[in-house]
């Protein structure tokens, strides 16, 4: 997975460009949101600050005036906080403490598992697998707490990226296979601590290329039910999360690759068609099948050679702006789930954290470290931006 961990320099960058906390809270009177409701019909995306001052950097740092302008848009959409590390918690203290319109829901990815990203090295995490406990204690305890301590304020929560899906298809791994235990029941115990009444919550299902498969829907429909159900069903979860960090079209048609010559074993060649289909796979698991898809960085397709290439995809552009008009009766909302501009991984072959997708010839170079700015891939992304800004 691509984590948006920031570098410390850009933390502090991004924290000392925050406007000054306010008392004012989101609402007057705590926030009810159900689980059988679309929340995103009633509350916008909320632009998090994070990533606003990264984009207002980035702005300062254009010359063209025309392309100054159209960037300095970005910053008004409204996208995901990170919380990837124990550390960046600290993020959605001082988030909560700006002043958030009652109208607005802030959208929170949870994304610090032991063992993390099994199937990948550019965002390993900070958590050695076994360290559950760390993980109760000292992440999820602490962000439920939070979450508690705000009850005037309405959250969105995707669930640890790419987790379980890992445990479908990579779990020959010997990392997958030694962390799967933690990720059952990590998840489960986020789920459970964070089934609140002001939160709505999105387990992560990967995306068609991945878990679309005629082979993978069923057994990872069970394997994200399974969790769901271990942990008590919990009222506050809408369904999955999809495409995050991704680049995969929601509803092109052909697909992108439905002329490979294993597209016949793949009916999900789209986020739509893949939301449908597992969507089915979870109703007859008896889970909740709703979906939010992430559009942040999908305005163009047919850059990548395979489906998993999934590194700073070269020649990308933002995608459709938040909304709840998706189209779909099953999709509640496009989202953007990942910071466009934050590098998913290293080019840098000599580096400890390079992962060999990130030197495929689809991949943008020079890439910094997941989660780092890239300044000339935000200016790319932008330039490509379908529909434009």
């Amino acid at each position: 997975m691509k984590t948006s961990t920031a570098s410390l320099l850009a933390l502090a960058t991004a924290v000392s460009a925050l406007p000054a906390p306010s008392q004012k809270r989101a609402c007057d009177a705590p926030v009810t949101l159900s689980g059988t409701e679309n929340p995103f019909t009633k509350y916008t995306l909320h632009p998090n600050s994070f990533y606003r001052a990264e984009v207002e950097a980035a702005v300062e740092a254009i010359t063209d005036a025309s392309l100054k302008e159209t960037a300095a848009k970005v910053a008004d959409v409204g996208s995901f906080l990170w919380l990837d590390t124990i550390a960046n918690i600290e993020k959605l203290k001082t988030e909560l403490a700006t002043e958030i319109p009652c109208e607005n829901i802030l959208g929170l990815v949870v994304y610090d598992l032991p063992g993390r990203d099994c199937a990948a090295k550019a965002s390993n995490g900070e958590l050695a697998v076994g360290e559950i406990d760390r993980y109760k204690t000292e992440y999820i305890d602490v962000i439920a707490g939070i979450l508690k301590e705000n009850p005037n304020q309405a959250f969105a929560l995707i669930i640890e990226p790419d987790s379980l899906p890992n445990l479908v298809t990579n779990i020959d791994e010997q990392a997958c296979q030694a962390s799967a235990t933690g990720y059952r029941e990590g998840v489960a115990y986020a789920l459970t601590e964070l089934n609140l009444d002001n939160v709505i919550m999105y387990m992560d299902a990967g995306h068609g290329g991945w878990l679309g498969w005629d082979a993978n829907i069923k057994p990872g429909a069970e394997e994200l039910a399974a969790v769901y159900k271990d942990a008590g069903s919990p009222s506050q979860l809408r369904g999955i999360s999809t495409n995050i960090a991704g680049w995969n079209s929601f509803d092109l048609s052909p697909g992108e690759f439905s002329d490979a010559t294993d597209a016949p074993y793949n009916k999900a060649q789209n986020e739509k068609q893949y939301t449908t289909l597992f969507g089915a796979a979870l109703q007859t698991a008896g889970m909740p099948n709703h979906a939010i898809v992430d559009t942040g960085r999908n305005g163009v397709t047919g850059l990548r050679e395979e489906w998993g290439h999934w590194c700073n995809v070269n020649g990308a552009g933002f995608g459709a702006r938040p909304t709840a008009e998706t189209g779909s009766d099953l999709v509640d909302a496009f989202v953007w789930g990942k910071p466009g501009g934050e590098s998913d991984g290293t080019s840098d072959e000599s580096a400890t954290r390079y992962d060999s997708f990130c030197g495929l010839s689809d991949a943008y170079k020079p890439s910094p470290e997941a989660g780092q700015w890239n300044q000339a891939y935000f200016e790319m992304l932008l330039k490509n931006a379908k529909p434009a800004f």
